[in-house]
Order: C-alpha cells, then sequence, then structure tokens
C-alpha cells in the first residue's frame, strides 16, 4: 500500500487527485493539505495547512502554485518522501534545485506539466513529425485562470521540437509595429497562448511544408483525464531515481 498526501487538495486538480486516489485499492490518502482551506473537508478527509503524516516512501503529490511547489518538495523530500508535481511554471532554476535535492536523498521527483496521456502522445508525434516539415508553431488554449503563459506544456512541446530541428533558423518575429503578434519565441518555435472562459486545456501543434500542412491536437474536456497519468506517476516515482521531467518517460 502507497501511503499518499495530496498538496492543494482543496483546489480543482487537487480535489480529483483526492477522488482518484481514494478509488484505488493500492493507494492509501493519508493527508489532504491545504493552507488557505485549512479546517475543512473534503468528503471524509480533514484538510489540514501542512502535512505532517508524511514519512520515508510516501508519496506527495503537489498541485498547488510555482511559487510554493519547490518548498513543498524540498520538505517532503527532506523527510523521505518523494514527489509528484502537477504544478506548471516551476522555472530552470527550480528544476535544478529539484534535481539536486533528489539525487542527493533517498527520495525521487517527478515533474509533468500535463498529466494527459494523449498530451505525452502529441509531444512524441510532434517530435517525429518535426523532422520532416518546413515550419512548425504551437497554439496552446486555456481557461481564463490559468496563471502562467505559454503553458508548461507548450514550453515542453517546444523544447523537444527544438532539439529535434537543431540548426533550424527561428520563424521571424513580425513587424514592430505589434509586438508579439508572432507570439512567444520559446528556444525558436513561435507558441501562441489564448485565455478564455470555457476553454479547460487545449494544445495544437501545426507543421508546413510546400504544398501541405499537418495538425496534431489534444484536447482536455475534464480534468478526469489527467488521473491515469497521475496514479501511473504515483505508482512509479519510487522505481526513477533522481529527477524526471515529463510523463513520458513512465510511457516507455
Amino acid at each position: 500500500m502507497i501511503r499518499v498526501g495530496v498538496l492543494g487538495a482543496a483546489g480543482r486538480m487537487g480535489r480529483e487527485v483526492v477522488r482518484a486516489v481514494g478509488g484505488t485499492e493500492d493507494l492509501e490518502l493519508v493527508e489532504a493539505v491545504d493552507p488557505r482551506h485549512a479546517g475543512s473537508r473534503i468528503g471524509d478527509v480533514a484538510v489540514l495547512a501542512a502535512p505532517t503524516a508524511l514519512s520515508a516512501g510516501d508519496v506527495a503529490v503537489d498541485f498547488t502554485r510555482p511559487d510554493a511547489a519547490v518548498a513543498n518538495a524540498r520538505a517532503c523530500l527532506q523527510r523521505g518522501a518523494h514527489v509528484v508535481i502537477g504544478t506548471t511554471g516551476i522555472g530552470p532554476e527550480g528544476l535544478e534545485e529539484l534535481r539536486t535535492l533528489a539525487e542527493a536523498g533517498p527520495a525521487n521527483v517527478i515533474v509533468a506539466p500535463n498529466f494527459a496521456l494523449g498530451a505525452a502522445l502529441l509531444e512524441r508525434f510532434a517530435v517525429e513529425a518535426a523532422r520532416h516539415f518546413d515550419a512548425v508553431e504551437l497554439i496552446e488554449l486555456h481557461h481564463d485562470g490559468k496563471l502562467d503563459a505559454p503553458s508548461g506544456t507548450a514550453i515542453a512541446i517546444a523544447d523537444r521540437i527544438a532539439a529535434a530541428r537543431a540548426g533550424v533558423p527561428a520563424a521571424p518575429a513580425g513587424d514592430d509595429m505589434h509586438p508579439g503578434a508572432r507570439g512567444a519565441d520559446v528556444e525558436g518555435i513561435r507558441v501562441h497562448s489564448v485565455r478564455l472562459p470555457g476553454a479547460l486545456a487545449h494544445h495544437e501543434v501545426i507543421f508546413g511544408g510546400p504544398g501541405q500542412t499537418l495538425t496534431i491536437r489534444h484536447d482536455t474536456t475534464d480534468r478526469s483525464c489527467y488521473m491515469p497519468g497521475v496514479l501511473l506517476a504515483i505508482r512509479s516515482v519510487a522505481g526513477r531515481p533522481g529527477l524526471t521531467v515529463g510523463l513520458g518517460p513512465l510511457l516507455s
């Protein structure tokens, strides 16, 4: 039995994780943590202000904020608990700290900007297509409450596409009268972010070549689609030493 604590348990994703863990036979929810909702309840679980029950071999699942996720992971890793992070917006410095902490101790970390299996496959397919087309751009659409832009998923996809297209010139930036019209430059790949009420999470990669285009798109219609990936990460993290970034390595 794997003992699990959920950080950010009162949030939209946190509540989904609590429900998903509670519906399994091999995982046990031992803690729900959310400082802003301490004292409330999620089903039969009392929400705490800070983790107290997690110890060596347990798994903490973090869906909080970028400014809190690294500190949360630091505290859990120091107690020997493994960490699965779905919080997006963690920059290179934060990832490097997580890598250092995971390599120094017995506990491991998985960080994934997107736990949907379809999104992981989109990234894999996009890398393959990137080797065969002259140009590529990304469009990502999310709900208007999402804090980071571009999304962590879009950045991860752009990074991998750029690596597959090493040496290909970056797309032009557009004219000086309308800065930003060509989107953000992520490793030479143009990424366009849309934030709208009614959207959830959508990623589209468009490739272009002479006489043809290819579009690869993943649409999230309900947050439940993330739970198989989250549960896979919880079950896998103990066997993946150090830091693992992305869900893709778990699908190999």
